[in-house]
């Protein structure tokens, strides 16, 4: 039993697909006769159908039989800038059906004509195509068929090829123009003629025949049969089932048939061959499921797996898997994670390529791709990784204003709050422009708009944590260190110790009375501290300058005997009587009644806050902290 093979590229290609469409659907518009600038195709099975729907062709020397208003349809091998003044002139009505890939090649040809480069043209010099292309340069081209030059080559050349030719013939031309000082190359072989003439060139080294469906006048079947000839010996060149011979259908010798069909070659013909070769076969349904995958259309927001076909200096051409079609990804759409450029370096003709549609067709006619859609799409998928294990990653900052700092990761934009930037108020945030700073995700919403936001302060909060918890451990209730004054507040001051906050609350600063941490202290004196707090879990520590200083009520009947007389300052005075300080949180009272022998009403009336006084003392109670003194007594 036979195996039947058909090539992953085959039949109807998008320039030809789109001619025949528009014709049939501009005939039925007009519901009359319609023409077409030569055939429309290079197959006489659909020139027939299309003569059945009214649609003949009509030769350029012919036009005068036309009348005004007739529709006239050039085809897809498109026609010179002349020939289209003339139809014009006529007053036709013109349906463009020029395939966008020669289009392309045509402005292309007149741009850099009038630049004042040469142009060279890989092709057949006889073929529709290349004629049309070589009148946008005034016929002045200088074409070559196989990449041989018999005549001298100018030094500044602009080369394209027909969108039919063959790789090798391509590689040929630009390593014969090498010597050439300046060379403009445009590889505008169409990528699904290379796609279908790689394919055909695979699987023809495989098979023990090969059968080439097309027609005998068609360039682009004509060259996938030379190329299955060279891998295939037993290889057959048909335009339609009516001519297979029996001994492909019936050899039982040839294993597997390969089958692959040119450009200008409609499906249902495909399939007809299909069919009589799989009689027999269990794969036919399979066949028929890949004939069914060429006509699949695309959707914005597509996502697509493709070959690359050719690089050039702007953007890469790409052969889409299960479509007719081909796509293009500018270089502005190919990467976010490194140089575009740079990245397309390290890509190959025949590499593989995922990428996203972002518009169904150019003025080129090729759908447009997005890599960075695509990395987009993972990139997400990364982050939303990143988000629930909690993990640290990097980022370049590129932007940054009064709300934060903006980053992009992998194309993907990140935002760092202000507040989140780093353990203490920034006020310069431009210095972190152009800087890798490590974060983490706090939030993540893909929902649109999408929000993300990173921060940098956790990173060094935990840092900063393990750290202290380092240095707590080295801490004990009633060390004494030493810190240094760093901030005030209305209860007390923060001393930092070995990178650490410590409280010292104002009541332990003296044992004198005092209102405010900045009366005695200030900010980066350093002071001894005595650790009278300490809570290793809640990272707290309480700190105390007086428990330093000897208790000045302790052994005060040793230092104050009763009787005896002692020089002091007046520090408060009231209705009742005036203290005396009589060392730094030790105060005596004289009562109003001792302070004169005279009567008073106040002690104001001979006494001032500031003033050296002696007094006798009378009483000490330790116990209760008082200790009674006299003046008029001395």
């Amino acid at each position: 039993m036979n195996e039947v093979i058909l090539a992953k590229n085959a039949g109807f290609c998008f320039g030809v697909s789109r001619a025949v469409n528009e014709a049939l659907k501009i005939q039925k518009e007009h519901n009359a006769k319609i023409y077409t600038l030569g055939p429309l195709i290079h197959n006489n099975d659909v020139v027939k159908f299309l003569e059945e729907n009214n649609i003949f062709s009509i030769e350029l020397e012919n036009i005068d039989k036309l009348s005004m208003g007739d529709v006239i349809v050039i085809r897809s091998h498109g026609v010179s800038e002349a020939v289209l003044d003339i139809l014009e002139k006529k007053k036709l009505t013109i349906l463009n059906a020029t395939c966008p890939f020669v289009t392309n090649i045509q402005k292309k040809v007149k741009k850099y004509s009038k630049e004042g480069y040469h142009i060279v043209i890989l092709g057949d010099s006889n073929h529709p195509e290349v004629i049309g292309i070589n009148g946008w340069c005034q016929d002045k081209a200088l074409i070559t068929k196989d990449g041989t030059f018999e005549e001298a080559i100018p030094q500044k050349v602009c080369v394209v090829a027909q969108t039919t030719e063959k790789m090798k013939n391509w590689e040929n031309t630009l390593k014969n123009l090498s010597s050439v000082k300046e060379v403009l190359a445009f590889n505008t072989i169409c990528s699904a003629t290379y796609a279908r003439q790689k394919s055909t060139n695979t699987i023809s080294k495989e098979a023990d025949a090969m059968i080439v469906v097309g027609g005998k006048n068609s360039s682009n079947t004509t060259k996938l049969y030379q190329i299955a000839k060279e891998n295939c010996k037993n290889t057959i060149h048909i335009e339609n089932v009516t001519e297979l011979p029996l001994d492909f259908i019936k050899n039982n010798d040839m294993k597997k048939i390969g089958v692959t069909a040119g450009a200008s070659t409609p499906d249902w013909i495909i399939k007809e061959v299909l069919d009589i070769m799989n009689t027999e076969n269990n794969n036919f349904d399979d066949q028929l499921s890949l004939m069914n995958e060429l006509d699949k259309r695309f959707a914005i927001g597509d996502e697509v797996q493709g070959e690359i076909l050719s690089k050039t200096r702007d953007s890469i051409l790409v052969s889409l898997v299960g479509y007719k079609s081909d796509g293009v990804i500018p270089y502005t759409e190919l990467c976010a994670k490194e140089d575009p450029v740079t990245f397309s370096e390290k890509l190959g003709v025949g590499d593989s390529i995922n990428a996203k549609v972002i518009k169904l067709q150019n003025s080129d006619g090729y759908v447009v791709l997005s890599r960075l859609e695509y990395e987009g799409e993972e990139t997400f998928k990364e982050l939303e990784s990143l988000f629930k294990e909690e993990k640290t990653f990097e980022i370049t900052i590129k932007e940054a204003s009064e709300n934060g700092l903006v980053a992009y990761y992998n194309g993907v934009r990140i935002f760092v709050p202000a507040s989140q930037i780093d353990t203490k108020f920034t006020k310069d945030k431009s210095e972190y422009v152009g800087k890798n700073l490590e974060v983490k995700l706090i939030d993540l919403s893909l929902k649109k708009p999408v929000k993300i936001v990173a921060s940098r302060r956790i990173l060094l909060e935990d840092v900063k944590n393990a750290e202290d918890a380092k240095i707590f451990e080295n801490f004990n209730l009633g060390d004494v260190v030493k810190g240094e004054i760093k901030r005030f507040t209305s209860f007390g001051a923060f001393v930092e110790i070995n990178g650490i906050d410590g409280l010292l609350h104002v009541s332990q600063i003296s044992w004198n009375h005092v209102n405010n941490a900045g009366d005695v202290l200030k900010i980066n004196q350093t002071v001894e501290v005595k650790i009278i707090g300490l809570d290793k879990d809640a990272k707290k520590l309480s700190l105390s300058i007086k428990e330093l200083i000897a208790k000045p009520w302790e052994n005060a009947r040793e230092k104050y005997p009763e009787d005896s007389i002692v020089l002091g300052t007046v520090v408060r005075l009231n209705d009742f009587g005036a203290f005396i300080e009589l060392e730094p949180g030790v105060d005596g009272l004289v009562h109003i009644s001792k302070i004169s022998h005279n009567r008073i009403e106040h002690p104001s009336e001979v006494l001032k806050v500031g003033e050296e006084i002696k007094a006798k003392i009378l009483s000490v109670d330790e116990e209760n902290k008082r200790i009674s003194l006299s003046i008029k007594d001395i």
